[in-house]
C-alpha cells in the first residue's frame, strides 16, 4: 500500500507498553453469590437460558426433509417422539425425555430463513443468531444468549458461558461456536473441562486479590491512555477512517467496562466448588464421560449463579479433524465416521445415535430438575433449547429438529408436539423472542421474527 501524508503508523496507536487485550471474561456487579449448595442471597429466583446443539441432523425416516408424512406410519426410531400434533407420547429415540413429559415440547417445522441457502454443514453458524449469512449478514449477527447477556448479564459474575466440544470459533461456514457478540465477532467456545473450571471458579490463577486489583488498575490506565491518544488523532483522519476509528474507540470502551466489572467482582467471594467432584481429565476417548463433565460444569455454573446464559455446541458440523469424528465408533461400534451416519442413515445406528445423544442432554435436564429452588426446581426457572440446524437429510437446512424444555415458572407450558407447517409456518426466531421475553429481555423482534410464539406461553 502506498504511504500518504495522512497515513498513520499502527505503532502510534499502541504506545502504551504491556497492553494485554485478552482480558478475563466479562464480569459484573449486582448479585451476591453463595457457596455451592447454599441458598442464593437474593430472594428473587434467577431466570436462565441455555442453548445446546448437536450436529449432522437427526433420524427422521417417515417424511422428507424433517416434515412427517402423515400417511406413513411413525417410526419407533424417529427423532420426533410421535406423529400427531398434541399430547406427547414417546418412542425409542425420544425415550430419555419421557420422565420430562410435562417439561418438554417438540416443535416441528421451524427454521431460520437466513440459513436456507447455506450448506448443511454451515447451518450451525446461524442456529443461535438467525442471521442471513448468504446475503446481508455475511459475518453473522448477535446470538440469542448474547442478546440476553447484554441486558441482564450484569447480575452475574460472567454474563454468559460459551462452551463447545472442539473449542475456538472455527470459521464462517464451519463454526465451532454458537455465540456471537454481533457482526464479525464470534465468541470462542471453551472445550477443556479443566480450563472451564479454572475460568469459572479459579479466575485469579493463584494471585491474591490485591495483586489482581493492581493489575486491573494498570490495565485501566493503559486503556485510558489509548483512548486519549486515539481521540487526538481524529482531526487527522478522513470521514471513512473516522468511522473506523469510532469502531476502534468502541472496542476500547468495551474493554474498559470489562475491567471495571472485573474489578467490582473482586469484592465478591468466589463460590467454593470442589474440583474433585468433576472428572476434569475426561477425554474424547470416553464421549459420555466427557459430555457429562461438560454438562456438570454448565449445571454448577448455573447453580452457583455464576452465569445465567449459556451455549453448548456438543458437536460442530465440521469435526473431521477432531476425535468427535469417531464418537459413534466409541459409543456404538459404528464402522465409519460419525458424520457418515447423516448421509447413509443406517437403520441399526441412526436412531440409536440420536438416543445416545438425547441421553446425555436428558442427564443435564435431570440435574436441573433434581435441584430444589424456591417452591420448585432449577428446571422450572431455566429455558433449555436443544436442537440442530438441519433435519434427516444432512444437507437440508429447513425444518430443524427442535425441543424446548423447562421454564414453567417463566410462563412456558409443555407436554405437546406443535406443528408449524404450511399456513402455520413461522420463523424459529419467534421462539427466540418468547425466550428472551421470558428472561426479562423486552424485545419485540429478533432476526426475522414476526412476533412471539404464543403457543408455548401460559
Amino acid at each position: 500500500m502506498t504511504n500518504r501524508p495522512w497515513h498513520l503508523n499502527r505503532r502510534e496507536m499502541l504506545r502504551a507498553p504491556g497492553l494485554a487485550l485478552s482480558l478475563p471474561l466479562l464480569e459484573s456487579m449486582l448479585q451476591t453469590k453463595s457457596a455451592l449448595g447454599d441458598t442464593l442471597a437474593s430472594q428473587t429466583l434467577p431466570k436462565r437460558m441455555v442453548v445446546s446443539y448437536f450436529s449432522y441432523g437427526a433420524y427422521m425416516p417417515n417424511g422428507a426433509n424433517g416434515v412427517q408424512d402423515m400417511k406413513r406410519p411413525h417410526d419407533e426410531w424417529s427423532w420426533w417422539p410421535c406423529k400427531e400434533q398434541g399430547e406427547l407420547t414417546f418412542n425409542k429415540n425420544s425415550a430419555p425425555f419421557e420422565p420430562f413429559k410435562n417439561e418438554v415440547s417438540y416443535l416441528e417445522g421451524l427454521d431460520h430463513a437466513g440459513g436456507w441457502s447455506l450448506g448443511g454443514h454451515s447451518s450451525g453458524d446461524v442456529f443461535a443468531t438467525g442471521a442471513d449469512m448468504k446475503e446481508h449478514e455475511k459475518t453473522n449477527n448477535i446470538s440469542i444468549d448474547q442478546a440476553a447477556a447484554r441486558v441482564m448479564g450484569h447480575h452475574t459474575r460472567y454474563p454468559s458461558l460459551v462452551m463447545g466440544s472442539e473449542g475456538g470459533t472455527g470459521s464462517y461456514g464451519a463454526s465451532k461456536t454458537l455465540s456471537h457478540y454481533g457482526p464479525g465477532r464470534p465468541i470462542p467456545a471453551m472445550h477443556s473441562p479443566q480450563d472451564i473450571f479454572n475460568r469459572l471458579f479459579k479466575p485469579y490463577d493463584g494471585k491474591s486479590i490485591e495483586q489482581v486489583r493492581a493489575e486491573l488498575t494498570r490495565e485501566r490506565s493503559v486503556l485510558d491512555l489509548l483512548m486519549s491518544q486515539s481521540k487526538s488523532l481524529n482531526n487527522r483522519l478522513g470521514h471513512a477512517d473516522q468511522r473506523k476509528m469510532e469502531e476502534y474507540l468502541e472496542s476500547i470502551r468495551a474493554l474498559e467496562k470489562r475491567v471495571d466489572r472485573t474489578t467490582d467482582w473482586t469484592k465478591t467471594p468466589l463460590p467454593n466448588v470442589d474440583p474433585t467432584k468433576f472428572k476434569l481429565d475426561a477425554s474424547y476417548k470416553d464421549p459420555q464421560e466427557y459430555l457429562r463433565c461438560m454438562y456438570d460444569l454448565l449445571f454448577v455454573a448455573l447453580q452457583t449463579d455464576t452465569t445465567r446464559f449459556a451455549t453448548f455446541q456438543t458437536e460442530s458440523e465440521n469435526s473431521s479433524q477432531s476425535e468427535l469424528w469417531n464418537f459413534a465408533n466409541y459409543v456404538l461400534g459404528y464402522k465409519g465416521a460419525t458424520h457418515d451416519i447423516a448421509h447413509k442413515r443406517p437403520k441399526d445406528y441412526s436412531g440409536q445415535w440420536d438416543q445416545w445423544r438425547n441421553n446425555q442432554h436428558a442427564y443435564f435436564l435431570q440435574r436441573l430438575k433434581d435441584t430444589p429452588e424456591g417452591d420448585g426446581n432449577m428446571l422450572d426457572n431455566t429455558i433449555v433449547l436443544w436442537g440442530c440446524g438441519h433435519p434427516h437429510a444432512s444437507h437440508s437446512t429447513r425444518n430443524y429438529p427442535i425441543q424446548l424444555a423447562g421454564g414453567t415458572n417463566l410462563g412456558f407450558k409443555h407436554g405437546k408436539l406443535h406443528k408449524f407447517i404450511g399456513d402455520k409456518k413461522v420463523p424459529l426466531a419467534n421462539l427466540f423472542v418468547s425466550m428472551l421475553n421470558a428472561v426479562d429481555v423486552p424485545v419485540k423482534q429478533f432476526a426475522d421474527s414476526t412476533g412471539p410464539m404464543t403457543e408455548l406461553r401460559g
